[in-house]
Formats: structure tokens, sequence, C-alpha cells
């Protein structure tokens, strides 16, 4: 495999799965199926099945989902791989994605990163009761004035919300307690937000509110064993690639209670020498974002067969400028 100083790889988080992922490419490449396969055995359930069968509510549940996300990118980079695509100079994730990010780096074993998101979705689950919490996208409106209203919402006994990740410009979700985050909604609207979109998710995750998850994965993590990966990886909590694997722990579960700083961890990507950037996942949620923070650099997608294919000639005659 050859390299490329110029192409970087991004990783989705939630919700980019959907129903039906990858059928096409699975037609092709038998190597998707067989990757879906080897994470179905070693969680003991048909991850492949339920990912082209299952409804989409039962993909979005948080313990599943992360699994089939982790999954799903870790297939599309092994395929990328065998069909003998340029090798990325840095990687990055979008939360859970960062996950995704160090299974292909080689930083962490893939039955070991199966394991620990599974806890890790169940864990971020149960650390706030059903109902509770609450999610919501703000359109519109720049990050200043989102974290003016959501502090104008929050307070000692008026519960907790704040900006949780700063997706593009003009695109901020905010989580936090359910009537913390419907004060800071009408906060915005009132500052000028075209629009605000609750989120279809049942926790406030990347908030304070998620410490009890966090202990919990964190104990999960001090027998695995981690090791420096092959290639960098720029972190959510650090927008710094790390070496340490006790340092690469540390950086994991602080992202479970820190807010996501996309639109910083493209623009460093950008300084790094990135001028493309092949999302490896279903979809082409990260695409979309990446292309509003930085026009200049070209964005590749690898979901469906065309998608590759594209990508793969585009990644290996990289932009000239």
């Amino acid at each position: 495999m050859t390299a490329s100083a110029t192409l970087g790889f991004v990783f989705p988080g939630q919700g980019s799965q959907h129903v039906g992922m990858l059928a096409e490419l699975a037609v092709q490449h038998p190597l998707i199926t067989e990757t879906f396969t080897q994470a179905s055995q070693i969680l003991d359930q048909d991850l492949w099945a339920l990912c082209q069968q299952g409804s989409e509510e039962e993909l979005g549940r948080t313990e599943v989902t992360q699994p089939l996300l982790l999954t799903a990118s870790v297939a599309l980079w092994r395929l990328w791989r065998q069909l003998d695509g340029p090798s990325p100079a840095v990687l990055a994730g979008h939360s859970l994605g960062e996950w995704s990010a160090l299974v292909c780096a080689g930083a962490i074993e893939f039955a070991d990163a199966l394991r620990l998101v599974r806890q890790r979705g169940r864990y971020m689950q149960a650390a706030v009761p059903v109902g509770t919490g609450a999610m919501l996208a703000v359109i519109g409106l720049d990050d200043s004035a989102v974290a003016e209203a959501c502090a104008g919402a929050a307070g000692q006994d008026r519960g907790l919300v704040g900006p949780v990740n700063f997706n593009a410009p003009g695109q901020v979700v905010i989580a936090g307690h359910v009537k913390a985050v419907e004060r800071a909604a009408e906060n915005c609207k009132r500052a000028g937000a075209k629009r605000t979109v609750p989120l279809p998710v049942s926790a406030p995750f990347h908030t304070a509110l998620m410490h009890p998850a966090a202990d919990k994965l964190e104990q999960d993590m001090a027998a695995t064993e981690f090791t420096a990966p092959a290639i960098p990886v720029i972190h959510n909590a650090s927008l710094e690639s790390e070496t340490d694997p006790a340092a690469i722990k540390k950086l994991l579960i602080r992202q479970i209670t820190e807010p996501v700083p996309w639109v910083a961890t493209v623009r460093k990507l950008a300084e790094m020498g990135a001028q493309q950037l092949c999302e490896c996942g279903p979809g082409r949620v990260l695409s979309g974002l990446n292309r509003r923070i930085a026009p200049d650099i070209s964005c590749l997608n690898t979901a469906t067969p065309p998608l590759l294919e594209t990508a793969l000639q585009q990644a290996a005659q990289p932009p000239a400028h």
C-alpha cells in the first residue's frame, strides 16, 4: 500500500447508521460480511442481520449503534487496504469514530474495541434515566451565542445544558437535562437561530452527566492493552495525536464527558497537510460537515461501490495544489 501525505481518513459517529448499510458493497466484496461475521461471533449477536433487517429504532439504540458503526468502519478500512488504496497520513473520528480510527491505526485490537464500545453504549444510556436528558441541534447561530443561550438556561436548580458538538460553522448540538435544553432552545431562537432540531437520542452525550459512564468504562479499559498507533490519530479531547497508550486511554475517557470539537478537528487535519478527507463509514454525514468547515478539501466516500471506486481513483491522484 502506497502512502499519501495529503490523504486523511475520518470515521463517523452515531447518526450515520441506517438499515441496509453496506449491502451493495457486500455483494461484490465478501470481506464486508466476513468482518461482520467476526464481530458477531465476538459479541454473540448477529450484527449483519441486525443492520440489514432490523428497524431504525433497533439500530438507534446506543449499545447497538456503537458496535455496528465500529464494525462497518473497520470493514470498509479492510476493504480499502485489500483494494490497495493509498495509506492515509492521519486519522480522526467523531466521538465513537475515534475508536474506529484507533482500531484501524492498530492501537487496539478489533475484538477488544467491540466489547468496550458496547459497554460504552450501555454505560452512556444507563448514566441518565430515559426521559430526563435530551440533545438538540442549533442551526444558524454562532458558537458564542449558543454558549450564552445555554448559560442563561442552566443553573444550580435549573438543570445542566451546554454545547457538546461543534459540528460545522452555524451548526452546534447542545445537550443536558430536558427542561434546561428546552429553555436553551428558546434562548437560541430569540438570539436569531434559524432552527432548533431535537435529536432522536435518549441520553445527553458529551456532558458532565456522563461521568458515571466514564468511570465504569475506565475500569473496563484498565485491563485492555493499547499500543502506539501506526498512523497518527487526532483525538477529540486534545486535538493532538498521542503515542503513549496510557494517555490514549485517558483521552478516550475524557471524550465521554467533553464536547466534540469537529470544526477544530477538520481544521487541524488541514493544517497537517490533508487535502483529501475520506469518510470511512456508512453515509456521508461527515463529508457534508467537512465541506462547510474546509471548502478547499476534497471529500471522498466509501459507503457504496460507485463512491468507493471514485474515492480510490481520486486518492491515487492527490490534488496538485
